[in-house]
């Protein structure tokens, strides 16, 4: 039974003779079959967010429920996909309608005629149940996709498919308690329910990024949660796209949620031409983009990283290791403000709903390291997600909730950004609380001095800070040589070490190796420099040593070249040697 509408408030639709229908069940809207979802219920009557332009619909038009909540599509095909907020392709829409996305579209989610080639994995007479992996796919040159039981199902493999066959064709039979049961590769899961898991593990290891403010100073752990907060024009979205570029997981979902048209057709033009450090693939081989742009309708925008945390969940589940990036979550927040202001509610702080916080913590809570259902096997999804305050005020409710969930805060700094200072990730303001943890897997895979050497930068950098605000007021030359050498070497370490270039070859991306050796050459000049001060050597001939010139250009030192820092190393030693002899010489 069909019920009609009675009120239409922009993307808010109110819907009576609804009293079947359930909270989050879909539904469509009018003759021209809008996309929309109950989100409140008053006796018959259902508010329903539409995921459409709205314009045009009047009262009398007819609503017909689909009897089931938004779900996304789970199968072969995801990889390399576009899509927007509820998971709608892109590209089979514009190959339909054209540039513009015009509205009652009905395409499937996932092509459902592609043929992929099936590999069994499970055989005749193994008892499996829900997560089990039966067989796989080669999705992508570098993903294996696999494919598992339903959650939720039990029963006995009695027969298995082999060779080519599309997701919707089953694959295998089972025998459950129910009868035989007949299974394709295609799975559907309601986007606003976590998928199950064994059991949740506490991270122990870090996502290496390759950027190397955050792997050194404030790194975050692979099953980890961190917030990226900065005023406009920070450099965000840029974070955003280095992190998906090179952090150390097996699959990327980015979602551009309310993101500047431009600054996705960047992600789009760049990931297929960006070479994947791991496989030397393009990028997009084993990425999924779901890009809501901020002209896209608002209901649908508040959908979109629901859809994104389900997909990443669904690779998790078969053991790899998903990094999420939200773009930005303020504007997800945005989209909840507006929905709510129209059902009126009552409103919270700066007119954000009451239940803002529990919404942020079900999002982030969805992170982490897991025990996956059916097999031995663990996956994680690390969740990054941008928060972009009005004005670049951190005190703001979308901000502060958002600390009170992430364990890593790297704020960014306007005044960084107008440096030019890329990562313009403030080092006195960022922390991470996963560095006690992580500590002992650098020290044990890295080096031994990791977390020594770490915070001797960190308390270099602190100490530069507090003799500024002297510098200020009196005057560098005020300060003694020991203080103004502590003022040079937390120089280079801001402009020698956590400077990077995203658009070098080179210094794009620093492995941990390089990071510790890079890091090492400061402290060694810093170290040796004080002993030579107390040993009679000048001040201006330690700061203009001409080894120093090569700490700076050792960003640029390849991978596989990295015996050279040891050369440099010497370099130093060698030469500050000399100024201490030639000072012992001339002061006696």
């Amino acid at each position: 039974m069909a019920g009609k509408i009675v009120k239409v408030s922009g993307p808010l639709v109110v819907a009576e003779g609804m009293a079947d229908v359930k909270v989050y069940d879909v539904v469509r809207v009018s003759e021209q079959r809008l996309i929309g979802e109950v989100i409140e219920l008053r006796n018959d009557k259902a508010s329903i967010q539409v995921y459409e332009e709205t314009s045009g619909l009047g009262p009398g038009e007819p609503v017909e429920s689909t009897g089931a909540p938004l779900s996304v599509e789970l199968a072969p095909g995801l990889i390399e996909s576009i899509f927007d907020g509820i998971q709608r392709p892109l590209v089979a829409i514009k190959d339909i309608a054209g540039d513009r996305i015009t509205r009652g579209i009905e395409v499937t989610a996932l092509d459902h005629d592609k043929m992929w080639d099936f590999t069994p994995t499970a055989k005749v007479g193994d008892k499996v149940s829900g997560g089990t992996i039966i067989g796989t796919v080669q999705e992508s040159s570098v993903v294996e996709h696999r494919v598992m039981i339903p959650l939720g199902v039990t029963g006995t493999v009695t027969w298995i498919f082999e060779g080519k066959a599309n997701i919707v064709t089953p694959i295998i039979h089972l025998d459950t308690q129910d009868g035989i049961v007949e299974i394709p590769m295609l799975q559907k899961w309601p986007v606003r329910v976590g998928r199950p898991y064994e059991e949740k593990i506490a991270p122990v290891e870090p996502m290496v990024t390759g950027q190397r403010v955050i792997d050194t100073l404030f790194p975050i752990a692979k099953g980890g949660v961190a917030a990226v907060p900065g005023p406009f024009g920070s450099g965000k979205t840029v974070v955003q796209h280095q992190l998906a570029k090179w952090a150390d997981a097996d699959i990327i979902v980015y979602v551009g949620c309310g993101e500047r048209g431009n600054e996705m057709t960047d992600v789009l033009m760049e990931f297929p031409e960006l070479k994947d450090p791991r496989t030397g693939k393009p990028l997009m081989k084993r990425t999924v983009l779901i890009a809501n742009t901020s002209d896209m309708p608002v209901a649908a925008r508040e959908a979109s990283i629901y859809t994104g945390i389900t997909i990443a969940e669904y690779f998790r589940d078969m053991g790899y290791d998903v990094a999420i990036m939200a773009d930005s979550t303020s504007r997800w927040a945005e989209a909840l403000r507006e929905m709510s202001g129209r059902l009126e509610e009552m409103p919270g702080e700066e007119g954000y709903p009451a239940y803002l916080s529990s919404r942020l913590a079900q999002y982030y809570e969805r992170a982490g390291m897991v025990q996956c259902l059916g097999g031995e096997r663990t996956g994680a999804i690390s969740a990054i997600g941008a928060v972009s305050p009005p004005g670049g005020d951190l005190s703001e409710p979308v901000t502060q909730n958002t600390l009170r969930i992430v364990k890593v805060f790297w704020g960014l700094s306007s005044r960084l950004a107008y440096a030019r200072h890329f990562p313009a990730i403030d080092w006195l303001q960022s922390y991470s609380l996963y560095v006690d943890r992580l500590g002992s897997w650098y020290d044990e895979n890295i080096s031994d001095d990791w977390s020594k050497l770490r915070t001797e930068a960190m308390r270099l950098l602190q100490e530069e800070s507090e003799l500024e605000e002297v510098v200020r007021l009196v005057g560098v030359d005020a300060l003694s040589y020991h203080d103004r050498m502590t003022l040079e070497a937390a120089r280079s370490i801001r402009e020698d070490y956590l400077h990077q270039n995203a658009f070098h070859e080179v210094d794009t991306y620093t492995s941990l190796e390089k990071q510790f050796k890079m890091l090492n050459l400061i402290m060694v000049y810093y170290k040796q420099s004080i002993g030579a001060l107390d040993s009679g050597a000048f001040f201006d001939d330690l700061v203009n040593l001409p080894a120093r010139e090569k700490i700076g250009r050792s960003k640029f030192i390849l991978q596989e070249n990295l015996s050279e820092f040891d050369v440099i190393e010497k370099e130093i030693k060698d030469q500050l040697s000399d100024l201490v002899a030639d000072g012992g010489l001339e002061n006696a």
